[in-house]
């Protein structure tokens, strides 16, 4: 049974995937939030793509965007919004990054000052780095020089919505900080910057369309189910590893039901898949062949 705790659709804040996605399809809506991170004029050529998946080879695991644009100097914009930290964004951008790049070339393509500037984007309510700025960006330089950069047209800007360097920035961009983790009429109505208003309007559209709310829980039930899938392979997993242990101390299958407090109809065609995996009873590939067995 799928969990019935949802977010209402109207208490999401931008920080949240589906609002930001939605939200920033909009082509004014993206370029000013850009412009807003950069504190810098930009001016979008491109309608923004939401959820971009590439892949360059069936064999690699495929990269999913948030969103993705290109401006009038044909610098492309890639811009990921990150809720909580999974201990690996720095490494994950450096993937991003290398499929970002293959994508921007012609296959066959030899003249690699062919590939598009690029300014990748991570937004995240949490300090990656743990030095209190609001805002980190990475470009190539030179340990030894460290005047000389290494200009390759590749820029990686990490976004901390809980800075601790207000001086730094402009009372637009502090505004818009607290904006995305507070997405309210109030925040929005207390700064005095158009663009966040601009962003704002478009949120608003979205929290009171029909359209969007049914969008938005038929996105969430398949996320919740997702998880149930996912939590039921996880058990499934578990309960192999335990027969196999079992079955390495040569118990029968009515013995390890017993020991499992399983069904013998459960645990016998494991068992029976297992033998072919004996001595070593590697619970892993077990797993994968009884997931073949059962489709």
């Amino acid at each position: 049974m799928v969990n019935n705790v949802v977010t209402k659709l109207e208490e999401l804040n931008l920080v949240d995937k589906f609002l930001f996605d939605e939200t920033m399809e909009d082509k004014e809506a993206y370029q000013a939030l850009v412009s807003i991170i950069l504190e810098n004029e930009i001016e979008l050529l491109d309608k923004p793509q939401t959820e971009k998946e590439l892949r360059v080879s069936p064999q690699l695991r495929q990269v999913r965007l948030d969103v993705v644009s290109m401006d009038r100097e044909k610098r492309m914009y890639y811009t990921e919004m990150q809720k909580r930290d999974t201990d690996n964004l720095i490494r994950r951008s450096r993937y991003y990054q290398a499929q970002l790049d293959v994508s921007l070339l012609e296959p066959g393509s030899t003249d690699f000052n062919l590939l598009n500037d690029s300014c990748f984007i991570l937004i995240a309510p949490f300090d990656i780095f743990g030095r209190g700025l609001y805002r980190y960006t990475f470009e190539g330089v030179c340990r030894e020089c460290p005047d000389l950069k290494l200009k390759d047209g590749a820029v990686r800007i990490f976004i901390n919505t809980r800075g601790t360097n207000p001086e730094d920035f402009s009372g637009e961009f502090l505004d818009f900080m607290e904006y995305i983790t507070r997405t309210t009429d109030a925040v929005a109505e207390g700064s005095h910057s158009s663009k966040i208003k601009l962003i704002h309007n478009r949120v608003r559209k979205i929290k009171i369309s029909e359209k969007m709310g049914g969008k938005y829980m038929q996105r969430w039930e398949e996320m919740a189910y997702a998880r149930q899938d996912g939590k039921a392979e996880g058990e499934e997993l578990k309960l192999i590893k335990m027969i196999c242990k079992k079955l390495a101390k040569n118990k029968t299958p009515e013995e390890i039901a017993e020991d499992l407090e399983e069904e013998i109809s459960t645990i016998l065609p494991i068992c029976e898949l297992a033998r072919e995996f004996a001595p070593e009873y590697d619970s892993e590939k077990l797993y994968e062949k009884y997931h073949m067995t059962k489709s």
